[in-house]
């Protein structure tokens, strides 16, 4: 028998596939979204528990993420009116209003097309990443989780505000960082600039303030 190859995962650089699809907000495209960030997380049903902690937490967050000029917009499997009937129970459960776009993907061609899930997958069990996107529509970071471990929206937050102060390569993001801390300069290139430090180790190791998105 044949093996089926390995669906393309999508790596840090490379430009997201566009798409276009039906969502809660109606026919959407990716390419929509040029010129802001955008967060695309992925969750592999409706109606399940784990998700709906999420979004949640990301309805009651969505505030913070456009005063950082990122939009949201979640995938699923299940069909638009499955959608809407979710985002209805949340309503009416937590008081919650859903208003990012909610896309369909029931044919998981969107999924295979950025690697959730390989080419001969069955189901969408595996379908839990988020995808950071610049707003050239670059992948610069992504994380998955399983299906029974909640993503953190403050770590979504974290990363995102990291790189948008790296995006223009003026700085570095070290480790346990949390907007406000110290960034790390750039490390010296040339051995006139490395000569000139006070200290031998200054070169590749120095802190600046964070300045903020300026």
């Amino acid at each position: 028998m044949e093996s089926t190859p390995p669906a393309t995962m999508l790596r840090l650089g490379d430009e997201a596939p566009n798409f276009t699809a039906r969502s809660t907000q109606g026919p959407i495209s990716l390419s929509d979204y040029r010129g802001r960030w955008l967060v695309l997380f992925s969750h592999p049903a409706d109606f399940t528990p784990v998700c709906t902690s999420e979004f949640v937490a990301l309805a009651k967050a969505a505030g913070e993420f456009a005063a950082l000029d990122c939009a949201l917009m979640a995938l699923s499997v299940d069909s638009l009116y499955s959608h809407l009937a979710w985002i209805r129970l949340i309503h009416d459960m937590f008081g919650v209003t859903v208003d990012f776009p909610i896309i369909e993907d029931p044919t998981l061609e969107i999924a295979r097309a950025y690697g959730m899930i390989g080419c001969d997958a069955v189901d969408a069990a595996a379908v839990r990443t988020t995808y950071f996107l610049d707003p050239d529509g670059v992948l610069r970071a992504s994380t998955c989780y399983p299906a029974e471990v909640g993503r953190s929206v403050d770590e979504m937050l974290r990363i995102l505000t990291a790189l948008q102060r790296v995006h223009r390569g003026s700085c570095l993001v070290p480790a346990n960082w949390t907007p406000g801390d110290d960034l790390l300069r750039v490390p010296r290139a040339s051995v006139a600039e490395i000569v000139k430090e006070k200290n031998a180790g200054d070169w590749f190791y120095t802190t600046i303030p964070d300045k903020g998105a300026a």
